[in-house]
């Protein structure tokens, strides 16, 4: 008798809902506690712990209801065979445009392009209540419905055009691998990722957000200052219009080797008190790459990646795995799609060692942001209350509260 794969994967995926649900009801407890830790009395004010509680319960409601509906559709897709129906029809519509339906990438290709106007649609409702209720509601939002889904299409276009050709490619490799398929197809990831980390940021950001260099004047001495008492090969200093979606504040820094340049949101800069503050932000960033965090985790992800194809290479040719999940053809791209949902235990396992190594990082260079890098997270009413495992869970980033205490820590062992 053949091991029910796909059953088991639903059952692991109900277990992993009831497990996380219980991680969520703890936050939201912790998130309704109606005072500050005592780690943040007199760092942050009243209101804005106000503020931020009510943010979090609006989220933390939002994804209740959210995780719900993802649960009970990914389960009746698996459990009722419409990934396998959905699959036949799609090939049954090749013939209809005068296409090939015999040819895998073909039908491949028409597969994911009903995915993906079914995930648009059915997640639509959950990304406009999330912008233009809960981000509008508490001031975050400042997108218009018309730039909403002209980014929307934008995206939808992007997929269009880098989709097919990524995806025939990943068909011709497989199908013609042979022994060295993992090493075939991690090499074709990792060129394809060096690729897009160097397109991305000419090519594709711009078509979303307007970059422009920082002017001279004393931030961009400071900042040049501090990248170059750090080695830090600063090549351009950016400044994105963060604020024409959302007020939230950031920033990060790109490239390669010699090559490097940071952006700056322009709500980081409208919001900081001085430019104290965001040279201390700043100092965080590049803290990751002085300690090559940044390198350490590519490699991390080279590694990982190599792994699940050679996993991969192990099932694609399994008939009871296909047969399982509903399939009594091997297509590529559904022998993927199914080896992603039955290491479902071990991406979990993963995912929670990658959010360990994350934190350790943060700890790491969280002697270099120094307090005053809290106001930024002040501004973006981060949560104040956290529960101790939802916050070892699912956090790669230490809340604040967590961020304050270990900067007191040298003091006290000092004390």
């Amino acid at each position: 008798m053949a091991f029910p794969y796909m059953e088991a994967v639903v059952c692991f995926m109900i277990l992993m809902y009831f497990f996380e649900t219980y991680l969520d009801l703890r936050q939201h407890a912790a998130l309704k506690l109606p005072t500050l830790p005592k780690t943040l009395e007199g760092v942050i004010s009243q209101e804005k712990f106000e503020k931020s509680r009510a943010y979090s319960l609006d989220k933390s409601h939002f994804h209740f209801v959210h995780e719900f509906v993802t649960i009970l559709m990914d389960s009746a897709i698996l459990f009722f065979g419409i990934l396998p129906w959905f699959w036949k029809k799609s090939g049954n519509f090749l013939p209809l445009v005068g296409l090939n339906a015999e040819n895998e990438i073909l039908h491949t290709l028409a597969f994911l392009a009903g995915v993906m106007i079914w995930s648009q649609i059915t997640d639509l409702p959950f990304s406009l209540y999330s912008t233009f209720v809960i981000e509008a509601r508490h001031g975050f939002n400042k997108q218009t419905i018309w730039l909403f889904f002209r980014d929307l299409i934008k995206g939808m276009c992007l997929a269009i055009v880098l989709g097919p050709p990524i995806v025939s490619a990943i068909i011709v490799i497989v199908q013609k691998g042979g022994p060295y398929l993992a090493i075939y197809l991690w090499a074709f990831m990792f060129v394809l990722s060096l690729v897009m980390m160097t397109l991305y940021p000419v090519l594709i950001a711009p078509l979303f957000n307007k970059f422009t260099p920082l002017l001279e004047g004393e931030l961009r001495q400071k900042i040049e200052k501090l990248a170059s008492s750090l080695n830090f090969p600063l090549k351009k200093l950016f400044v994105v219009d963060g604020s024409t979606r959302s007020s939230h504040s950031n920033a990060y820094m790109y490239g390669f080797h010699k090559n490097k340049r940071i952006v700056l949101y322009d709500t980081l800069i409208q919001q900081c008190k001085d430019d104290e503050e965001i040279v201390a932000v700043i100092a965080h960033e590049l803290g990751h790459w002085k300690l090559n965090h940044t390198m350490y985790s590519f490699i991390a992800v080279q590694i990982l990646t190599f792994l699940q194809f050679g996993g991969y290479t192990l099932v694609r040719n399994s008939t009871d795995l296909f047969r399982s999940f509903g399939f009594d053809t091997q297509p590529v791209l559904i022998g993927l799609i199914i080896f992603q949902h039955t290491v479902i235990p071990i991406q979990h396992l993963v995912s929670f060692g990658l959010n360990l190594v994350s934190r350790s990082f943060e700890f790491q260079v969280i002697s270099l942001c120094s307090e005053c890098w809290f106001s930024v997270l002040e501004e973006n009413l981060s949560a104040m209350n956290t529960d101790p495992w939802y916050s070892a869970y699912h956090y790669s980033h230490p809340p604040l509260v967590e961020r304050l205490a270990a900067i007191d820590e040298p003091d006290k062992k000092e004390d």
